[in-house]
């Protein structure tokens, strides 16, 4: 259903020394992160961090004062609406769907922009886009299902909860065939069942071949469904590694200290 990562062992995206100051705030201070294809990277750390600073400088959302930005071994595009043509999809908190629009065409949005057949033959829908749109509705109704929505692909978008329209926007992203997926809270506001299926979503992903890139809170979801965890606190990188590494780290504890519930969640 997507498209592989091209051949090697460099990652698909990559973070050199990264900085950002707003003034005298250092919301990024030399974050270096390195994200590989075919894994679930976690990004997490305490409220003001500086974790959605420093994805925004990974997709240009904000120009880096210092540091590189590499995207499978080659400098970022430097305007924020070009980092999607080298494969790069972020998924923002707050769904933005068409609402009167069904669910399966909000997946199909996603997929036009790999699709190749001109405006003439979709009016006067010729053989080159029939085909197309026969193979992207099908591609559409198997990631639904897979996202357990299948059963309201015909329903309008609007009518969907928020955990739904959540994972909506994960399966339109995933359509228009990423090679650097990058999800900003999806954990937030869904049910058990809904992070379940997020979770299902986000591995078959990785086992796609997909550089997942997940920005969250809900820290036993992310040493749950993660490869990789970078942790960040006051603008730098406080600790790396596997869950099991980050899990018990005396630098992250020490981060979440007066947040009781992600103590509890982060040890054993």
């Amino acid at each position: 259903m997507l498209p592989p990562p091209p051949p090697g062992d460099v990652p698909a995206l990559e973070g050199r020394g990264l900085v950002k100051h707003f003034g005298g705030v250092k919301a990024v201070d030399g974050v270096d992160i390195s994200v590989g294809s075919g894994t679930v990277h976690g990004i997490i750390g305490p409220n003001g961090s500086g974790k959605s600073t420093t994805v925004s400088c990974l997709t240009r959302f904000h120009q880096v004062d210092d540091g590189e930005v590499l995207v499978f071994g080659e400098t970022a595009a430097r305007h924020p609406w070009a980092v999607p043509s080298q494969g790069v999809i972020r998924v923002f908190q707050i769904p933005h769907l068409f609402e009167q629009q069904s669910v399966l065409d909000n997946v199909l949005t996603g997929r036009r922009r790999r699709e190749s057949y001109g405006w003439l033959a979709a009016v006067l829908r010729l053989p080159a886009y029939r085909r197309q749109d026969r193979a992207g509705r099908a591609e559409g109704r198997a990631l639904l299902e897979f996202a357990g929505l299948a059963g309201r692909a015909d329903r309008l978008a609007g009518s969907l909860s928020h955990g739904q329209k959540r994972l909506l926007e994960v399966v339109r992203a995933a359509a228009s065939g990423p090679r650097v997926l990058i999800l900003d809270e999806p954990a937030t506001g869904l049910t058990r069942t809904e992070i379940a299926a997020l979770a299902r979503l986000c591995r078959g992903f990785r086992d796609a071949g997909l550089a997942v890139v997940l920005i969250e809170h809900n820290v036993e979801f992310v040493m749950d469904v993660c490869d990789q965890i970078t942790v960040i606190d006051s603008g730098t990188v406080i600790a790396s590694g596997a869950p099991d590494h980050v899990r018990g780290h005396p630098a992250v504890l020490e981060a979440y200290l007066g947040r009781p519930d992600l103590v509890e969640e982060a040890t054993p």
